[in-house]
C-alpha cells in the first residue's frame, strides 16, 4: 500500500511535468488534433455507403493518440530522464522502483483520457462523428483502450532503452511511429495498402486499436469492408493482450536506470 500511495503521488507528479513541458503538450496533446482539424477540413466525400472519411480517419486518430501518449512519449521522457541522471538518483532513494513506474502509468492514463475527451469533442462538434448510442460499443470502446495503452505505455518504456542519450529519443521514435500510422490505416484506409504493408501492421498494436475503435465509431455495415469481412473483437483483445505481456518481458530484460557508458 505504501508503494502504491508513493506511485500515485509520484503520478501527480508526473502530470504536472508534462503540462509544464510545452514540448510535450504540443507533439502528444496537439498534434494529433491539428491533425484532425486539417485531415478532416481538407478530405471529405465518403468511402462507403453512409461513412465519410472523417468518420473513418477520427477513429483511427483516437487510436493513434492512445499511442502517442503511452509509446511515444514515454519513450522519449525515459532517455532524458536517464541522460540527466533522474533515474540514477531516483534508485538510490528509499523509494520503491515500482513507484516510479506506477508514477508513468498513472501520468499515460491521465493524459490518454484528457487526449482521447478532446478528439471525440473535436470530432464530434465539428465533423459530425455521431457517438456510440448502445452500451456494448461503449464496452468495446473501453476495453480496446484500456489493452491498447497497456500495450503502447509497455513497449513505451521497452523501447526508451534503445536511445543512446536523451537527444537522440525522438530521432528514434518519432520515425517508427510515424511510419506505424501509415500502415496500420489511419491516415488511409487500410484495404486500400499494399499487401505486404498490411501483412506488417497486423503485427504491431496500433492495426488492431484502429480496427477496434472503428468498430466502435463506423456502423456494423462497414466490417464487410475490413480485409476479413468482420470485426475480429476476439483477434483484436488477442493480439493486444499478446502484446501487453511482450512489453511487460521486454521491459523486465531492458530496461536501464543509467546510461551504457
Amino acid at each position: 500500500m505504501n508503494t502504491l500511495r508513493l506511485g500515485l503521488l509520484r503520478g501527480g507528479l508526473e502530470i504536472k511535468q508534462f503540462l509544464r513541458s510545452r514540448e510535450s503538450v504540443v507533439f502528444t496533446l496537439a498534434f494529433p488534433l491539428i491533425l484532425l482539424t486539417v485531415f478532416g477540413a481538407v478530405f471529405g466525400g465518403e468511402i462507403a455507403p453512409g461513412v465519410t472519411f472523417t468518420q473513418y480517419f477520427a477513429a483511427g486518430m483516437i487510436a493513434a493518440g492512445l499511442l502517442s501518449t503511452g509509446f511515444q512519449s514515454l519513450a522519449i521522457q525515459i532517455p532524458i530522464e536517464r541522460e540527466k541522471g533522474i533515474l540514477k538518483r531516483l534508485r538510490g532513494t528509499p523509494m520503491p522502483r515500482a513507484a516510479y513506474f506506477i508514477g508513468k502509468v498513472v501520468m499515460v492514463l491521465a493524459i490518454g483520457l484528457l487526449e482521447t475527451i478532446l478528439l471525440v469533442a473535436v470530432a464530434t462538434l465539428f465533423f459530425n462523428v455521431t457517438l456510440p448510442e448502445n452500451a456494448g460499443k461503449w464496452l468495446t470502446f473501453l476495453w480496446v483502450a484500456l489493452l491498447g495503452i497497456a500495450a503502447c505505455t509497455l513497449c513505451g518504456v521497452a523501447f526508451s532503452s534503445l536511445a543512446s542519450s536523451g537527444r537522440s529519443g525522438p530521432a528514434v521514435v518519432t520515425p517508427v511511429a510515424i511510419v506505424l500510422q501509415f500502415i496500420s490505416g489511419v491516415f488511409f484506409q487500410y484495404t486500400e495498402l499494399p499487401s505486404w504493408m498490411q501483412d506488417i501492421a497486423s503485427i504491431f498494436p496500433l492495426k488492431w486499436m484502429t480496427q477496434g475503435m472503428r468498430s466502435v465509431f463506423l456502423p456494423d455495415s462497414f466490417a464487410a469492408q475490413e480485409p476479413s469481412g468482420s470485426w475480429q473483437h476476439g483477434t483484436i483483445a488477442l493480439v493486444l493482450g499478446a502484446w501487453v505481456v511482450a512489453g511487460l518481458v521486454l521491459c523486465l530484460l531492458t530496461f536501464r536506470w543509467t546510461e551504457r557508458d
